[in-house]
């Protein structure tokens, strides 16, 4: 479905097109924990001893970090993993706590995830990144984390979706006056709400710099939205190109198609019952004109 633009500086794109290849729970950004602790084989090197007893609870692990994106974003989460034989009762780590991760999709081209294996050390979670490409999708990031200790191990899996889409995007232009201004922040509020900012650089007199604030989201309600901006600034020193401190642009959403299907089906059933009237009715005429 083809969506215009709504104003100069506000363009609505698709959202998003759901190819999940797993059922997660809710679309937050707190991670999923996985329970298990089922043996798996040796998948890292054991470590020498070092007079601590392993601890004896399960390995836990979790996942943080958005779960909706934009396209071309590059985004960090934190894996983080405890329990199971590399780690000793007073929780330092004996053994070697690792994580193996990948990225499942319908479409993984452009789509990476680094580094996609990594130890797990005191107080140091894991960091992969994933990049995302130009297509709107479900990806799942699966994860396995292992726990060794010499001939004992144990692992878990865990995973976790993040939903690509197409952002919001409001651009404006700022133009500044006779000085040079050092950087400041723009507060950006949608329906009067503060969504997010967006840092502007050192700006020289008399210079327009363009910006523009991306906003990720799964949806919003069909109806007119505004997007609010405005200027941690001292007046004067640098406006919109309004030569305002603040300036709002407003942005309309359609709602969900009809379904005109119901409809139908009942145009269909009456205009069946009509003739199924009209057709008795003639036949009673026939059978009565017959008689006489």
């Amino acid at each position: 479905m083809a969506h215009p633009e709504v104003d100069a500086t506000v363009t609505r794109w698709s959202f998003w097109l759901v190819v999940a290849l797993l059922v997660a729970g809710p679309l937050g950004a707190a991670g999923l924990v996985a329970s298990g602790g089922s043996p798996a084989g040796g998948n890292a090197a054991s470590s020498a001893s070092s007079g601590l007893t392993p601890a004896t609870g399960s390995v836990t692990a979790n996942i943080t970090g958005p779960s909706v994106v934009a396209l071309r974003a590059s985004t960090t989460y934190i894996i983080q993993a405890t329990g199971g034989p590399a780690v000793a009762p007073n929780g330092t780590i004996i053994g070697n706590l690792t994580y193996f991760a990948q990225v499942l999709g319908s479409n993984l081209t452009g789509v990476t995830l680094t580094p996609t294996s990594s130890l797990i050390l005191n107080g140091t979670p894991g960091r992969p990144i994933l990049e995302v490409a130009n297509t709107t999708e479900v990806l799942t990031i699966q994860v396995e984390v292992t726990s060794v200790y010499q001939t004992q191990n144990q692992s878990i899996n865990i995973t976790y979706l993040v939903h690509v889409v197409q952002p919001y995007v409001v651009q404006a232009t700022l133009v500044t006056g006779s000085a040079n201004v050092g950087q400041f922040t723009i507060l950006v509020a949608l329906d009067g709400t503060q969504v997010g900012n967006v840092s502007v650089p050192n700006l020289d007199a008399n210079q327009n710099y363009q910006f523009s604030y991306s906003y990720v989201t799964l949806g919003l309600s069909a109806g007119t939205h505004t997007f609010t901006l405005t200027l941690l600034v001292p007046r004067g020193l640098v406006t919109f190109g309004n030569g305002q401190n603040s300036y709002s642009v407003s942005f309309y959403v359609p709602g969900p198609t009809p379904n005109y299907s119901l409809w139908y089906l009942a145009g269909a059933v009456a205009f069946l019952g009509t003739i199924f009237i009209l057709v008795t009715r003639l036949a009673a005429r026939r059978r009565g004109a017959a008689k006489r």
